[in-house]
């Protein structure tokens, strides 16, 4: 049986998404993780992870010019489209950060003085937690391909979950709506969106529902800090109707998430009968319902 895979994610970063996804890890008793925010993850924060396995994400290749080799002749810095490869006292060099692995140096050099390397953007991590596998990485400063990073990532939650029969995957996303965050929704059973009710939470809510829409996944809105601006409230309502979407709950502002965080805590686990808790378990509750009946109805 495939595994489910929910994805939290929010059109703009500090609604409160990984306290969300963290509660929800302490809540789905069988479940594997994983962190979608390559550039930076923080759910292990949370979870007190023990790291299990760490490698480097290869991605694409870079090239190097030989400097035993180069001729001087100036043929690659030419046909360069992309101003990488530049100058120095000891020739010709290629700038890393501007090379964009089209190759083009490669095939174009008379003398065979420039190699295609293999090019590493980031760490990808397997961790164990009391809440289950964690997969999560981190993007090296200044490194691109983000994308196929959380996509890696997401491939290996799935495994694991297929491997051990577990039926749901738990992913934090990152917030906005970039490449990054493609990568997180698609193919996913369903999607709820942390948000708040600010100018700049309602106007990232009408984006990434937009973006939800277009892979048609099945999307569930949590407004959390909810007491901020209540005028937004209607308006955020109003937004999920016109994308097919609905609000499953409402959270208002508590400084516990921010006192269970400092705890290296959930706020089930900090505060486990305060309010708070009680909605998220329900939020949850609701999650799993729809999760289920959705698949049921797939295998109909």
């Amino acid at each position: 049986m495939q595994p489910q895979e929910l994805v939290i994610i929010s059109g703009k970063g500090g609604t409160g998404k990984t306290s969300i996804a963290a509660a929800f890890a302490d809540y789905f008793p069988n479940k594997v993780l994983a962190d979608g925010d390559v550039d930076a993850a923080d759910l292990f924060l949370v979870l007190q992870v023990t790291e299990t396995q760490i490698a480097e994400f290869q991605s694409g290749h870079i090239a190097e010019i030989d400097p035993d080799k180069c001729r001087q002749c100036g043929k690659c810095a030419a046909l360069c489209r992309f101003d990488a490869i530049v100058t120095s006292e000891s020739g010709y060099q290629v700038d890393a950060r501007a090379c964009e692995g089209c190759k083009v140096c490669v095939n174009a050099c008379p003398h065979h003085a420039i190699e295609w390397k293999e090019a590493f953007c980031g760490l990808w991590k397997e961790s164990r937690t009391a809440q289950g596998t964690l997969f999560h990485a981190s993007l090296y400063p200044g490194a691109e391909n983000s994308g196929k990073l959380v996509s890696f990532l997401r491939d290996k939650a799935r495994k694991k979950a297929m491997d051990e029969g577990i039926p749901l995957i738990l992913v934090d996303g990152p917030p906005g709506i970039g490449c990054p965050v493609i990568a997180s929704i698609t193919g996913a059973a369903r999607i709820l969106v942390v948000t708040e009710p600010t100018p700049s939470g309602y106007h990232d809510l009408e984006r990434v529902l937009a973006l939800a829409k277009h892979f048609q996944i099945p999307t569930h809105i949590l407004i959390n800090k909810a007491d901020l601006e209540t005028s937004y409230l209607k308006k955020m309502e109003d937004c999920a109707a016109k994308s097919g979407a609905t609000v499953i709950g409402q959270i208002p502002y508590s400084p516990l998430f921010s006192e269970a965080q400092q705890k290296g805590q959930s706020i089930l686990k900090a505060f486990p009968t305060s309010p708070e808790a009680e909605t998220l378990r329900t939020i949850a509750t609701i999650l799993k319902q729809k999760m289920d009946e959705s698949e049921a109805e797939g295998q109909k």
